[in-house]
């Protein structure tokens, strides 16, 4: 009887577990059993290592083998188990030297003919190996760039199975030169940030964008076609501060998971911007899939922005499903496989008309003709809860001639770009020693007792809570607003006019 051992890595989500490979060989009639909650996927890994050994020119084990994944109550998923599978199974065979492979972790899937596959999730599993222990890793040459990301790895890229066994120190009669396999592209292709300047006028929706990119904030933006909402919410990304390297870290780590990750580039070192079709499914838009859910465009937006353009034409299922990670920061998907978590803290900016056509409220009003019941339930597809939750409202109008006249009027992206990280700056400042980095994220009692002396910021929205036409919520959101207006401001604690001007933003009233 033989045995022997290896490593890889199983992922839930975003967080990794490193699996101990056991092989053990016995004298029996020749079998091959895998036992440890594999998925369907990574049962078929049987044929896919036979066929591999056999490419390498080395003889399959006529034995009983029996493959173990532990620890056995963890499920497991995904074909990244097949490399570590095969070298388990060959050491075990006495093909190459067992000792030491116990504290070396396999992560890529095997062809038929031998050839190493590149995986999804190279990135937060390597970093899982390296926080556990474990700092070799041998992964696929498609997958060695994005392995070496990880601070700590000592990364092995291996085009075939032969390279591996060599590398352990067998000798397979394999001698030929295998083609690496070539990474394909990313499946999400991201487009160029245009400039702000570009948009004409609206120097209301201006200012709320730059204060929503300050702290962090959730912005509703309706009004007319043309009006230039699509053009500001794609902007917005562009006044965002550059990711810190935890962040980066994270954010890179959800698209690698994704598939959605070109390790060339690097790290994902800008914040990401998602926008969704309006058709979208609900499993889209969270994550889903069988088995182990993959991350959404929610997950993908981590850090980023979050677009809904004709935010009313989303289904109610989509948009009652963002409730959770706006609140929480990250995404819970239950399967019956388990829950997985993904973070989820995005910007969410949403984007209406006012009315199905269009036209509504705007100078060509009069050509607007929906019925009121029609505007009504329009616009009340967007829940109570979920506007609860967005920081911002804006009316936006078409630009005026005069506006269209000058048509670089308005501020850069360069020039907002530096008032943000400086509101960013100041706020991560204050905000140190804390579990956050923006305004958006302060929880309401900790808002309430830091101006709690402060005459003429709290009383004034405590009368409205009185009253009933402001919720608790929906205080701690102004006072989060104002705290970023205080900010940009140059002021380090806001006063009764920032609370005001929140206010304003609030109700979606600028003109008032």
């Amino acid at each position: 009887m033989s045995y022997a051992t290896t490593a890889a890595v199983a992922l839930r989500g975003m967080e990794g577990h490193v699996v101990e490979v056991q092989a053990q060989l016995a004298a029996s009639v020749p079998g091959f059993s895998l036992v440890g909650l594999p998925d369907a996927a990574l049962a078929e890994s049987r044929d896919r290592v036979r066929a591999a050994v056999l490419s390498t020119g080395i003889e399959w084990p006529h034995r009983k083998i029996t493959v173990n994944l532990s620890p056995a109550s963890l499920r497991k998923s995904g074909s990244g188990f097949d490399l570590a599978v095969a070298v388990a199974v060959l050491a075990g065979h006495r093909q190459l030297p067992s000792s030491g492979l116990d504290r070396v972790v396999h992560l890529a899937e095997l062809g038929l003919d031998g050839r190493l596959q590149p995986v999804h999730g190279v990135l937060p599993a390597v970093a899982a190996a390296v926080g556990a222990g474990y700092t070799d890793v041998v992964v696929a040459s498609a997958d060695a760039a994005e392995a070496r990301l990880v601070p700590g790895a000592r990364v092995v890229g291996a085009a075939h199975l032969a390279d591996v066994v060599r590398f352990h120190g067998g000798e397979p009669r394999f001698t030929g030169t295998a083609e690496p396999v070539v990474l394909p592209p990313p499946e999400h292709v991201r487009r160029p940030v245009g400039d702000l300047a570009d948009v004409l006028g609206q120097h209301e929706a201006r200012l709320a964008l730059e204060i929503a990119a300050s702290g962090g904030h959730h912005l509703l933006m309706v009004g007319p076609p043309g009006a230039g909402k699509t053009m500001l919410a794609a902007r917005l990304p562009g006044i965002l501060p550059d990711l810190t390297d935890a962040e980066a870290v994270e954010v890179t780590g959800v698209h690698s998971v994704a598939g959605t990750f070109d390790p060339g580039a690097g790290l994902l070192r800008r914040p990401p911007f998602e926008d969704p079709h309006h058709t979208a499914t609900p499993a889209a838009i969270v994550g889903g899939g069988s088995g182990t859910a993959r991350p959404g465009a929610v997950s993908r937006a981590h850090r980023g922005v979050l677009f809904l353009d004709e935010a009313p034409e989303f289904t109610p299922r989509v948009l009652q499903t963002l409730r959770q990670p706006l609140e929480s920061g990250e995404l819970v998907l239950h399967r019956t496989g388990g829950a997985t978590r993904y973070p989820a803290r995005f910007q969410l900016v949403l984007a209406a008309n006012p009315c199905p056509c269009g036209m509504a409220a705007t100078d060509a009003g009069l050509a607007c003709g929906c019925a009121p019941l029609a505007r009504r339930r329009y616009l009340g597809r967007l829940s109570g809860p979920l506007l609860d939750r967005i920081d911002l409202h804006v009316r936006l109008d078409q630009p005026t001639r005069a506006e269209r006249a000058l048509a670089s009027s308005g501020e850069s992206s360069v020039v907002v770009g530096a008032r943000v990280a400086a509101a960013r700056a100041a706020a991560r400042e204050r905000l140190a020693g804390t579990p956050w980095s923006t305004n958006a994220e302060l929880p309401g009692p900790w808002l309430r007792s830091r101006l709690r002396g402060e005459p003429g910021v709290l009383g004034r929205l405590e009368r409205q809570i009185d009253a009933g036409t402001l919720s608790l919520r929906g205080a701690d959101r102004i006072l989060r607003v104002a705290w970023t207006i205080a900010e940009l401001d140059g002021r380090g604690v806001p006063v009764g006019d920032d609370v005001d001007a929140a206010v304003v933003f609030r109700t979606g009233d600028q003109r008032g």
